[in-house]
């Protein structure tokens, strides 16, 4: 017998023996039978619970475009205020509001929450199904998925939390936790004024009497595997502009192209600065001082890593990220290494003069790049911001305007914390054996939940799938065809099987 087929039928015969079936779609579950009345009111309600989900997709709150954010702090409100969180309310910052809320039922163990309400931007026509409609769309391989902007970054796995504790009071249950719930409407412009909600003396306090604090996502990739995150890296969101305005030298606003033999250009000169920020190949940073405070991975980090590249198949791993080899022809090992461990300067756009079809022969008079810094233990976002400026300058780059939009230090978790102990004993009970990954490569503004006052464990926690994040055609998985992944159901369960782990771990 194969491992696969042994593992397979190990999975069925705990799910039958428990009645759990967290990682099974609907229809499955269903014929579980379970006894377990939360189960039945989720499975009762899977319709309504979608249709809420669909109906937060269709209020897009953007604060990249200042779109509806006023509305979808509101709508945010009152999606808490269901839940049980029964005086969640708006809190002022100085730029976007964020949603404050608690849940005190008595109980020992108290687990903050951090949710973002707001979503990144989409251009409908690289969609095949429209952003903000969230359609329900077969997709092939994965089964019937919502598709739409925030399906699963991250109002899907949000919904399905916000539906666990909706479950729990309808059959007169309290949550076996206190609970205590942020919601930021800045996360993907790199959290300006979060810090601003969270250090309200009302708000540090809630959080001082908590074990930890969890974000809900969708984390089996489409395997079913999962994977827990000890850390995240930082992130510094900025532009630098080049204008022959503020250079001294160059057109003020764009001209003939034929005058390049009389004129510096602003592009290039964006292009040279742009250069001197990494190796020739682009791949490492070179500013100057970046590397100061990195901090190497430890040797129970680097077994991490070999346990990660033994459990996911190069090929897949290539695979799920549209690419065919690994930067500089890495081996897998050593790209996953640098994956965890390096900080990176990348270009997420660039911007100048005539971009429109055909040709048009101009020398533009300004130019911009937008770039994401990542940055790892121990760096931070104000060395980081001050390092950069400094570099440019010493080249000669002075008037080069280094605008800083958001940004937040990384964030690093003990593995034998209650929080991260929890995660896995969930997933165990759901028949996967989880993967702990020393780092998420991405970002998020936890920072300020591991970092003194508060030095409080923080990660992602969530059964179901979704990908898309940031990307055209974004979805998460509702009525899933994979036995090991699973659906919207499977994913509200196992919110009320987490919660009931960390009511329990010490």
């Amino acid at each position: 017998m194969s491992e696969e087929v042994r593992g397979r039928r190990a999975m069925l015969q705990l799910i039958a023996a428990s009645g759990a079936a967290l990682a099974l779609p609907r229809a499955a579950a269903a014929q579980a039978k379970s006894a377990d009345p939360v189960r039945a009111f989720v499975e009762k309600n899977h319709d309504a619970n979608v249709k809420r989900l669909q109906d937060w997709i269709r209020l897009p709150g953007i604060a990249a475009e200042n779109r509806n954010m006023n509305e979808a702090c509101a709508q945010m409100v009152e999606l808490a205020r269901e839940a049980g969180f029964a005086d969640a309310r708006r809190v002022e910052t100085k730029g976007h509001p964020c949603v404050f809320g608690t849940m005190d039922v008595g109980a020992k163990q108290t687990l903050g929450v951090y949710f973002m309400y707001d979503v990144k931007q989409a251009d409908p026509a690289e969609w095949s199904s429209p952003p903000f409609e969230a359609a329900l769309v077969d997709k092939p391989g994965f089964g019937k998925v919502v598709m739409g902007r925030g399906a699963t970054n991250q109002k899907g796995p949000e919904s399905a939390f916000l539906a666990a504790l909706r479950a729990l009071k309808a059959v007169g249950r309290k949550p076996p936790v206190n609970l205590v719930l942020i919601c930021e409407g800045e996360e993907e412009i790199g959290s300006p004024n979060f810090r601003d909600a969270v250090e309200r003396p009302e708000v540090l306090a809630a959080f001082k009497r908590c074990s930890g604090v969890m974000l809900p996502m969708n984390c089996q990739n489409p395997a079913g595997g999962v994977s827990v995150n000890l850390g995240a890296k930082g992130i510094v969101e900025l532009e630098l502009v080049v204008s022959g305005e503020k250079w001294g030298r160059g057109p003020v606003q764009d001209v003939h192209s034929s005058q390049k033999a009389a004129l510096d250009s602003p592009a290039w000169r964006l292009v040279q600065a742009l250069q001197s920020l990494v190796s020739a190949d682009g791949n490492d940073p070179a500013i100057d001082g970046w590397f100061e405070n990195v901090k190497p991975l430890t040797a129970r980090q680097k077994e991490l890593v070999d346990i990660i590249v033994q459990r996911t198949p190069e090929a897949a791993a290539l695979k799920n990220l549209g690419a065919k080899q690994w930067v500089r022809g890495l081996s897998y090992r050593e790209a996953m290494e640098r994956l965890v461990s390096q900080p990176t300067v990348n270009i997420e756009g660039l911007v100048s003069g005539y971009t429109g079809p055909g040709g048009k022969t101009i020398l533009p008079g300004k130019a911009v790049a937008k770039l994401d810094l990542r940055l790892v233990p121990d760096m931070t976002f104000d060395e980081a911001v001050r390092k950069l400026k400094a570099h440019l300058a010493k080249r000669g780059f002075a008037d080069v305007e280094v605008n800083v939009s958001g940004g937040y230090d990384p964030t690093q978790t003990d593995e034998n914390s209650g929080l991260i102990r929890a995660t896995q004993a969930t997933y165990r009970k759901a028949g996967i054996e989880p993967t702990l990954n020393p780092r998420l490569a991405g970002s998020w503004p936890g920072y300020l939940f591991t970092s003194p006052p508060l030095s409080l464990p923080a990660g992602h926690f969530g059964l179901g799938h979704g990908s898309g994040a940031h990307a055209p055609d974004e979805y998460m998985v509702i009525e899933s065809a994979n036995p090991k992944v699973a659906g919207y159901d499977g994913a509200v369960m196992s919110y009320v099987d987490f919660l009931q782990q960390m009511a329990v771990v010490r």
